[in-house]
């Protein structure tokens, strides 16, 4: 009899002290559902626990360290800068001139060799000629 009492006890705690067991039990199918609700048949259908219930529950569970798995997922954060294009793209037409006239010495020594090439022959198309 004793031990029956401890055990009625034990559970009645463990119940006061984790309400949200017998909550996420009820409402474990229509939270899987989505955050805010879901398509029915072509048809929007909301969740029948509220917006409000629903994050005091989740609050519960994570207060009490378990794992709440029904949250949407996250999408990826924009990359994209805010701001004026025209500023973004004189930015990288300034980095681009920086790195060309890094070359700029190679490319006017392949331009005058270009240039030196083509003269000579001219030359000897003139003298074959």
């Amino acid at each position: 009899m004793a031990s029956k009492a401890v055990k009625t006890v034990a559970k009645a705690v463990s119940e006061f002290q984790y309400p949200w067991r017998e909550k996420l039990v009820k409402h474990k199918d229509e939270l899987a559902k989505g955050a805010w609700g879901y398509w029915n048949l072509g048809a929007w259908t909301p969740l029948h626990i509220s917006g409000r219930r629903r994050a005091r529950l989740r609050k519960e569970v994570l207060l009490a360290g378990e794992d709440w798995p029904y949250d949407p997922e996250r999408k990826e954060m924009r990359t994209k800068m805010k701001g004026h294009k025209c500023d973004r793209i004189s930015a990288e037409k300034r980095e681009k001139t920086a790195k060309l006239m890094q070359k700029m010495p190679q490319m006017l020594q392949a331009y005058k060799k270009r240039r030196w090439e083509k003269k000579m022959k001219e030359e000897d198309k003139r003298i074959k000629d």
